[in-house]
């Protein structure tokens, strides 16, 4: 693991400025014209040649300077790029107005993309804002592997993960509260009589996921229900694949009376599929979602303020540009159990 301070220096190192053309120009041992050329994926360079510049431009960390008009005119570009799993979540949509409206205020704009959990297409839109030369970073990882912006951080680009840590690299971090809401969830649904209590979570491999199910676990065995595998289905998960597993879990020998739903989209999968089902179990959602109090029964939820994650996120990284240099921070924001009704049907 690659040890950083918040103003991306390794540990005992000084921050170090970015790689230009002529140096990759000098360590490649040609003009500053061919790796012009290959930057720009021009005609006229011979493949070896072409071969040996994109190992000096992988060596140096060189990044594409797409923003060098704005920077003659001044030390910022005046953005802050934000990649985030999925742009069209509602979810994902509230944090992006918290950041924009914090950014609007310090006089930035905010560039965003979605990684749609692909850990390539995280990496290419990261190292897509930094050739722009975005003055901070905000993102939500999609995947373990973030070496790669080591030399971004280096050169004294902020970066800050949300909703979930960073893998390999140290840097400020805000989350919710997965475990203790999980917790709550099960022992909210064990207080209303339920035994037998499924949880339908995202992939495992993901961080949320796989804590709201660490959290699943130890909340049974705070109510004394113990934890039964044959009551876990783990994603990723879409209409289908939860009608299925709902079937199988409400016709068991030992039905499930109560289902925690890992996340807003299983919630709503899991809404579709017990439509018109006369004897549904209880049911507690992690994440509100817009008309969950309108649904009849209304949807008991695990409520954390999107808005809040974006902002806590968004202050941290101007706390950065402002020139706190205090040690990496990981905030973790607090969520409430929202009882609506669907979570206080008894079993």
């Amino acid at each position: 693991m690659t040890t950083l301070s918040p103003s991306g220096q390794a540990a005992g190192q000084r921050k170090v400025r970015r790689a230009t053309m002529n140096d990759v120009a000098r360590l490649a041992g040609v003009s500053i014209k061919t790796v012009s050329r290959v930057v720009n994926d021009e005609p006229g360079v011979h493949p070896s040649t072409a071969e040996r510049v994109l190992a000096a431009i992988d060596q140096l960390g060189f990044r594409r300077n797409l923003s060098a008009r704005n920077l003659r005119r001044g030390s910022s570009t005046g953005t802050i790029g934000l990649v985030l799993e999925d742009v069209g979540n509602p979810f994902y949509s509230g944090v992006t107005r918290a950041v924009e409206e914090i950014a609007r205020l310090r006089g930035r704009q905010v560039i965003s993309g979605s990684s749609d959990e692909d850990p390539g297409r995280e990496r290419e839109l990261a190292l897509e804002f930094c050739s722009r030369r975005v003055d901070g970073l905000l993102i939500v990882p999609a995947g373990l592997q973030h070496s790669y912006l080591v030399p971004e951080m280096r050169a004294g680009t902020p970066v800050v993960f949300l909703d979930r840590p960073a893998g390999d690299v140290v840097a400020d971090t805000v989350l919710v509260d997965n475990i203790g809401g999980t917790v709550e969830a099960v022992t909210h649904l064990a207080s209303h009589g339920h035994r037998r209590i499924a949880f339908l979570g995202d992939a495992p491999d993901i961080f949320t996921a796989n804590e709201r199910l660490r959290g699943y676990r130890e909340g049974c065995v705070r109510a004394g229900i113990g934890y039964h595998e044959e009551l876990v289905v783990m994603g990723p998960h879409d209409e289908a694949s939860v009608t299925a597993s709902l079937q199988r879990l409400r016709t068991m020998r030992e039905p499930a009376t109560a289902v925690v739903a890992g996340n807003n989209r299983i919630t709503v999968y899991v809404l579709r599929s017990l439509a018109g089902v006369a004897e549904k179990p209880a049911l507690v959602g992690f994440d509100d979602f817009e008309l969950a109090d309108l649904l009849s029964p209304p949807v008991t939820v695990i409520a954390h303020d999107a808005s809040a994650l974006g902002k806590a996120a968004t202050d941290l990284l101007f706390a950065r540009l402002d020139g706190d240099n205090s040690p990496p921070r990981r905030v973790v924001l607090p969520v409430r159990l929202v009882p609506r009704g669907s979570g206080e049907v008894h079993a």
